[in-house]
Formats: C-alpha cells, structure tokens, sequence
C-alpha cells in the first residue's frame, strides 16, 4: 500500500514565486498546493489533509500574522513556516509566538528555496511528533475509560454478590434458635454490608480508585439504624464527616471498623438503658493525618481488663487498624467510650 506524500500549502500572493517553490518542494517529494490570499489559505486548511503550510507575511488585506491568530483554535493545525521579506526581526519574533515552527527570510537567489525546503523538513517532522504525541495521549485516555468502565462493572457485580451473600447470612440468622448464634450470624452480615457498601460507592463514583468517606459513612449510618430498628432498638447514629478521598482497601477498613465500634457501643454501652446515641466523626488532623472516632455516653470502658462478649470484635478493630498503620486509643477521663484512630490518607 503506498503512503501519500507529505503536503504542503504554500500561501503567496506572488504566483511566479509560488511556482518556483512548488516544483522545488515537489521535487524533494512533497504534494504542493498553492493558495494567493489569506482567505483561500484559511479555507483550504480548513479541509484538512494539509501538513506543512509555508505562509508569507505580506497578503492582500492583511498579513500572514492575522492567518496564524486564525489558526489558533484548530484542532489538527498543521505546522508553520513563516516567510518574509523585512529583515525586522520582530516580525519574526511575533510568528515564532503566534505558533509558527520556524521562519524564512525571503530573497531573491536559490538560498532562499534551500532554505525553505529544509525549514519545511523540520517542520514536518516536528508535527508528526506532535501528532504521534496526541495520538499516543488519546490511546491512553480510552485505555483508561474503558479499564475504570471495567472496574465500575467489577465493583458494581462485586457489590450485588456481597448483597446476596449478606443477605443468605441474615437468612440463616433468622433461621437458627440459638441467641449467640443469631446475634454471631447478624453481626457477620453486618461486617460484609460494610465492604458492600464500599464498592456500591465505587461503582456509582466517577473516580473507581478512591472513596468519599462522608457520604459512605452516612449510608453505612443509615444502614446500620435501619438494622438496629428491625430489632426494636432506637438508638441514633450520628456522623460529623469531611468528604476526604480515601483509597479504596482504607475504606473497607475503615467501614468495617465503624461497624464493630458501633455494633459495640449499641450492644453494651447502653446495656441499662437499652438505647442511646453514637456518634462517629472523621475529619482532617495535622499533616496527612486521619482522625476516626466513635463515642457513646454510656458505662464506659478505657479498653483495659476483661472485655464483654467474645472479644471478636475488639481483634477485628486492631487487626483492621493495623492495615491502616494506625492504633487504636481509649478515652481514658469523663463518661461514655471514646475510641479513637489516626491514620494517614
């Protein structure tokens, strides 16, 4: 298959001059076509096809400056070769910062087709790399729609399958008679709800890679209150959250920590009481710091000595927290719980 030779156009109100450039460029292997005003140049670029435009500065009605301010907003413009006859070297300089690729100076001896040709050489391969550059960006740009389009349908599928799992645990937790083992089975639908509820944030984000923990927090909250009202406890669930970006392994973390914390707290803070309010709050600290917190008004416990049930959850919240790269404190003075995690974004 043969390749088309590279064109030019060249613009000159000049026709004897224009022909001399146009069997000398096609000499050298170059389609030459030739435009006499500014107007014919513009239109024929316009079309498209044209690589190489060699562009004179005087033109009937204006320059070919006011060609390149027209030029500006092209999308595939091809490159420029000023040409001109005044040796005022801010001519050449306002072609250079309009976007021309190099300058001629326009004479009357055979230096000057010389001269051209070469510049015109130089400014072929100057816009080919160019335009290899863009479409190399643009490859690159689908690529990776179509990897997060991908990726939205993975989490999208993971999501929908962790639901399903969720809710094949909450089933067979209604299904047994054992206390421990309902209140074991709801738990352990809790915890996947939270990773669900992740990649459910992921697939309807416009950025796969990360989590805005605000909103997540608000409807892991709000799932679980609804889940504590099914069981006919009222408590309230309350979140202070700035929407920070977190990567996307954090957030489960962090999710399935907020869970333990607050399944916790509404199982045994408020054991008298039989409800009360939790209140989760994450905002930025000093530096790259995280602060996560959760915090009750109930019996209080500083995280010494026995702890209550199984202790299943606590090793969670410490596994999960060393994922992060964070410990996890107790509020040591006043009333209620307080745990607290700092950690990097």
């Amino acid at each position: 298959m043969m390749t088309q030779p590279p064109r030019v156009l060249y613009i000159d109100d000049d026709p004897g001059l224009a022909r001399l450039v146009q069997k000398a460029l096609e000499r050298r292997g170059y389609a030459v076509e030739l435009a006499a005003t500014a107007e014919a140049g513009l239109e024929r670029i316009s079309q498209g096809g044209i690589d190489v435009v060699g562009l004179d500065h005087y033109l009937p009605g204006g320059t070919g400056l006011d060609v390149l301010a027209q030029m500006e907003d092209l999308v595939d413009k091809p490159a420029v070769v000023y040409v001109t006859g005044t040796v005022e070297t801010a001519v050449a300089i306002a072609a250079l910062k309009a976007g021309a690729a190099d300058y001629v100076l326009k004479t009357v001896d055979a230096d000057f087709l010389e001269l051209l040709s070469s510049a015109i050489t130089n400014a072929l391969e100057l816009i080919n790399l160019t335009r290899s550059k863009a479409t190399a960006e643009l490859e690159m740009r689908q690529a990776r729609e179509r990897a997060e389009i991908l990726l939205g349908e993975v989490n999208h599928r993971v999501a929908n399958s962790l639901a399903m799992v969720a809710a094949l645990v909450g089933l067979q937790a209604n299904a047994v008679s054992n206390d421990d083992a309902k209140q074991a089975l709801a738990e352990t639908q809790a915890r996947i709800q939270a990773i669900a509820g992740v990649h459910r944030h992921l697939y309807t984000s416009d950025d796969v890679r990360s989590v805005q923990i605000g909103d997540y927090l608000q409807s892991l909250a709000a799932e679980l209150e609804t889940t504590m009202k099914a069981t006919g406890n009222d408590s309230r669930i309350l979140v202070t959250a700035e929407n920070i970006a977190i990567p996307t392994e954090k957030a489960a973390s962090i999710g399935v920590i907020v869970t333990e914390l607050v399944t916790n707290a509404i199982k045994y803070a408020y054991a008298d009481l039989g409800h009360g309010d939790v209140r989760i709050s994450m905002r930025r600290g000093e530096g790259e710091l995280i602060d996560l917190a959760v915090e009750d008004d109930g019996i209080g416990w500083d995280g010494t000595g026995k702890v209550q049930g199984t202790g299943l959850g606590s090793r969670i919240v410490k596994a999960m927290a060393s994922g992060l790269g964070a410990t996890v404190a107790y509020r040591t003075e006043g009333i209620g719980t307080r745990v607290s995690l700092q950690f990097s974004a």
